[in-house]
């Protein structure tokens, strides 16, 4: 299955989560019961929707967000920041409560902890998920995440699914996988601890993330697979059970916090321009490199102009299906 736009401007809805990141930089996370002094702090939009949505969006794509918020200060900060993207925020619902936030601890050397309080990202239903889907003109690519409720994300999929797109599911934070969910799913891309954890395997043991083990269990669920890999780039399972390694450029890394998000976002943008898999690849690893270059989440993808030169290094006669 694969991603057409017939000239058209590359569509990507994002059914997910949407949090106000708030970051502390500390040298070093306190232990038990211990207090460190933090070298700053700083609050910015978040969660991995709204970042995967984000980082589509800096690409040019048509972006619809399908999520919840509630009726808080973080909410209308939101709205405003999609409005200003000119991310598509129709198929927000609103509920009482709190919205979804996410304290992040990021070391010296980049490292960062994450705790996610959802809020509303709990509430959205799968009624209002798929309203929203019939609502949105053209779907090339349909991307969704496991900060929400599995069942709306398999109902979502479902629908963009029956509408021609391609779906694909960044399995983070890692969990088991509904079934459902897995038999609506075209992609899954965890990063190698996520993998691990999905695939049975001891986290941080080198066959976690060896081609025999993401080949068979590509195989064994019947998805095709991406693992990102950090500063190693990512493997890309072949329909033909071949992994392709593509590397990722040398870089000193300030903040990791939300690379993932921004591989996933445009490797979805690649593949609703019709891209093939590998040069979709590729334009998740320029992207997600360039944003461990800076501190923050959205605010470290990159710009609009940056995205745009890295679209035309990549593009080229291979890069069609």
């Amino acid at each position: 299955m694969g991603a057409a736009n017939s000239g058209t401007t590359a569509s990507v809805v994002v059914v997910g989560s949407i949090n106000t990141d708030l970051v502390t930089y500390v040298r070093r996370a306190p232990g038990p019961g211990e207090t460190v002094i933090g070298d700053r702090f700083q609050s910015g939009f978040g969660g991995k929707g709204a970042n995967q949505a984000v980082m589509a969006r800096q690409l040019g794509a048509d972006v619809s967000f399908i999520g919840a918020l509630g009726d808080d200060f973080y909410a209308a900060l939101t709205l405003e920041n999609f409005e200003r993207l000119g991310i598509n925020a129709d198929g927000v619902m609103r509920v009482p409560g709190s919205s979804g936030v996410a304290p992040i601890w990021v070391e010296a050397d980049g490292t960062n902890r994450i705790i996610v309080v959802p809020g509303a990202n709990d509430l959205v239903t799968a009624e209002h998920a798929t309203r929203a889907i019939a609502a949105i003109p053209h779907i090339d690519v349909c991307v969704g995440q496991f900060e929400i409720p599995q069942a709306v994300t398999a109902a979502t999929f479902s629908a963009a699914r029956a509408r021609g797109a391609v779906t694909i599911l960044n399995p983070a934070p890692a969990a088991r996988i509904n079934l459902d969910l897995l038999a609506v799913t075209d992609w899954l891309i965890p990063n190698e601890v996520e993998f691990g954890i999905l695939a049975d395997r001891a986290i941080g043991a080198a066959f976690a993330v060896s081609n025999e083990a993401m080949a068979e269990f590509s195989r064994r669920i019947g998805v095709r697979l991406i693992v990102t890999l950090g500063s190693a780039g990512a493997a890309c399972v072949g329909p033909d059970a071949v992994v392709t390694r593509l590397p990722a450029r040398a870089v000193t890394a300030v903040d990791t916090t939300g690379a993932g998000d921004a591989f996933v976002g445009a490797f979805a943008v690649g593949l609703a321009r019709g891209w093939s898999e590998i040069d979709s690849v590729r334009l998740g690893i320029a992207c997600a490199t360039e944003s461990v270059l800076r501190p923050g989440t959205q605010s470290s993808f990159p710009s609009a102009r940056e995205a745009a030169a890295i679209l035309a290094d990549i593009e080229g006669p291979g890069a069609r299906a």
